[in-house]
């Protein structure tokens, strides 16, 4: 990385952490107010909503955390950094988010069993609620300006944009009830906002599980990468591939690599390596690969050999 580019990309990770400050006082500010609305006016589906802010706001503390603790230098104790702290905290989120469907579906369900016992302000749901969107809109404005190559940012945007959606339907619910009185209505925009709660947070707990136990990332094609290997001048061979994550957007990749024995003989093997690594990282965006180099005559002594 140039010298420029080094400095660009330190004033946009600054940037993007501001952006991301901004959108956690935002986003703390209206879950306070939706949790004091709830308790006030009763509903149900304001107090989801407020779960389901609760969860994105715990989600955008992580993306700060995470592109504050990505400056750390990786140490003889931690070779890696600490990046997958980041992948912690968001399995924690993700049981967080199943936790508040759970609690939400179980409670909607109730209401509408139990319909004579719902007393629900529609009034003070729509104030609530019309705050909390204009709020939720001002934050995906703020976000939407950010490093799009950052996949912190990225989450972070769609983070406050299942908060839009959650207002909008608890808005939706308060104008049914002061138009109809139909009260139900808040115990179904519960259940729909627990409805777009559990995918969310199946997609993030399957992401976080694939992470630690070290599977390929579901973006990487495995045999595309050893084709292009295998197109590298001077290389015959590649087995004892292993592609993982330390976090998302951050794989890994190692591999035996078995190249003509005129690589050694002329001794251009750090010429070889070069290629392979430009290589993963120009078309696979790889920045952290190992290869070990080997003779055709030595790959056959390995033990336990896999492709």
């Amino acid at each position: 990385m140039s010298g420029h580019e080094a400095g660009h990309s330190h004033a946009s990770g600054s940037t993007n952490r501001t952006r991301l400050g901004i959108a956690i006082a935002i986003v703390s500010v209206v879950l306070l107010l939706e949790v004091g609305g709830a308790i006030v006016s009763g509903s149900l589906a304001l107090l989801a909503d407020a779960g389901h802010m609760l969860s994105d706001l715990f989600g955008l503390i992580i993306a700060l955390i995470a592109s504050i603790i990505a400056l750390r230098p990786a140490s003889e104790r931690h070779t890696f950094g600490f990046q997958r702290a980041e992948v912690l905290a968001a399995l924690l989120n993700g049981v967080i988010l199943v936790g508040v469907a759970v609690y939400v579906a179980v409670e909607g369900v109730t209401r509408l069993l139990n319909p004579g016992t719902d007393h629900v302000q529609g009034g003070t749901m729509l104030v609530i609620a019309g705050i909390g969107l204009v709020a939720n809109v001002a934050a995906l404005l703020v976000l939407r300006g950010g490093d799009t190559k950052s996949y912190n940012m990225r989450g972070a945007y769609l983070e406050v944009l299942g908060d839009t959606l959650g207002s909008l339907a608890v808005i939706g619910a308060a104008i049914v009830i002061l138009t109809t009185g139909f009260v139900a209505a808040d115990a179904l925009a519960s259940l729909a906002i627990a409805a777009m709660i559990v995918p969310r947070a199946f997609v993030l707990i399957r992401d976080v599980v694939g992470v630690l136990i070290q599977s390929v990332p579901r973006e990487t094609d495995v045999q595309q990468i050893r084709d292009h290997i295998l197109r590298t001048p001077g290389v015959l061979e590649v087995h004892d591939v292993h592609v993982w994550a330390i976090t998302s957007g951050e794989p890994v990749f190692s591999a035996h690599v078995v190249v003509d024995s005129s690589v050694f003989v002329d001794g251009t093997t750090g010429a070889v390596l070069d290629q392979l690594s430009e290589c993963l990282s120009e078309h696979f965006d790889v920045k952290h690969s190992t290869f070990q180099l080997e003779p055709a005559e030595h790959a056959g002594h390995e033990p336990g050999q896999h492709r």
